[in-house]
């Protein structure tokens, strides 16, 4: 069930539930990135200033900033916990650091428990937004650590789980972010299944369906219930992939629906702008998540995950969240309908 998101605040100061998750979540990390390439907690001190440097700014080579296959072999249930991945991808817990890019703005994402999601959900809360996350019920305990991270910034958090493949609680889930956030301005459409398949005789009537339902249908239903809600300025950022361009042989389904997810941003921007609404998306390459050892990948294939990119790895999920910072800021005011790859390097979109 849902948390009061006052529950915290009404006990403790912003700034000492920030130290205290923060700093736990902080030494699971730092024993799962050990190599100090891999340190992205704090800065280094300027010479002869004593000022720290944020983390983001000091220059790391990009193909050993974060772990590289092999992998080691691990598989999950579906739908997987960020808890039980070797290594822990990064979300940017203890990196992210906000500059009030989207202060008062209220936004609700799908699949926030974990993987991209989660790392959206923490850079809208430090850069001043109200986060609502819906998650399926068997990711609660991915989805309380996130609700205490929205928290420790200071803003108000929202956790709603429930499965988007039913239409009327599509609609339950926006009703209730609007009535918890007290309205609604961004909608990222972030939640999906991916199940490979090595043939199409082998994919049953019954996945096909669920992917269908879950990346398709869901966007649908969550997004047609937005928009009443959405005032000028609002937006959407769909979570697409590179998948729409190049899709992988064990990946039918999943592929098809990341080639539609880029037609409908497209199409409904063109629907949408004369409303003042915009309309994007963003399509990553391969990026550790609890997708990828929950049925995702070829458990096979998996300990090489992200090893064809030009960068050698895979990414993490810390490095997808500005780019959905900055198509939620006003910054990109003049984007629409546009897709925006982030993707080790690989030529699409």
């Amino acid at each position: 069930m849902p948390h009061d998101p006052s529950d915290t605040a009404a006990t403790e100061s912003s700034s000492t539930t920030r130290r205290r998750v923060l700093g736990k979540i902080g030494t699971g990390l730092a024993a799962t990135f050990a190599s100090p390439a891999l340190a992205l907690q704090g800065g280094a001190v300027t010479p002869g200033t004593g000022i720290r440097q944020p983390a983001q700014s000091i220059k790391r080579d990009p193909t050993t900033q974060y772990p590289r296959p092999p992998f080691p072999k691990q598989s999950q249930p579906w739908p997987g916990l960020t808890s039980h991945m070797t290594p822990r991808p990064d979300h940017g817990e203890t990196s992210y650091q906000g500059s009030g890019r989207l202060t008062g703005r209220k936004a609700l994402i799908t699949g926030g428990d974990s993987g991209i999601g989660r790392a959206v959900a923490i850079a809208y809360a430090r850069e001043g937004a109200d986060v609502a996350i819906n998650y399926l019920p068997a990711e609660e305990s991915d989805a309380q650590e996130v609700i205490a991270l929205i928290r420790a910034a200071g803003r108000k958090a929202l956790a709603i789980p429930g499965d988007i493949r039913s239409e009327a609680f599509c609609q339950q889930l926006v009703a209730r972010a609007v009535q918890g956030l007290g309205g609604l301005d961004i909608l990222v459409s972030n939640a999906a299944r991916q199940h490979q398949v090595p043939s199409i005789l082998d994919l049953t009537t019954e996945l096909f369906d669920w992917t269908l339902k879950t990346n398709l249908y869901a966007m649908f239903w969550i997004t047609k219930a937005a928009v009443p809600h959405f005032q000028p300025g609002a937006c959407i950022i769909v979570t697409a992939s590179e998948q729409a361009y190049d899709p992988s042989p064990n990946l039918l389904d999943y592929a098809q629906t990341k080639a539609a997810q880029v037609a409908f941003t497209k199409l409904l921007s063109k629907q949408l702008i004369p409303r003042g609404i915009r309309v994007n998306a963003v399509a990553p390459g391969p990026i550790w998540t609890p997708l990828q050892p929950s049925g995702g990948q070829d458990p096979a294939k998996l300990p090489q995950f992200g090893a064809d990119t030009p960068i050698g790895r895979a990414g993490q999920p810390a490095e997808l969240a500005a780019a959905y910072v900055t198509l939620a800021s006003q910054e990109s005011s003049y984007a629409t309908g546009q897709v925006y790859g982030v993707n080790g390097g690989h030529a699409q979109p």
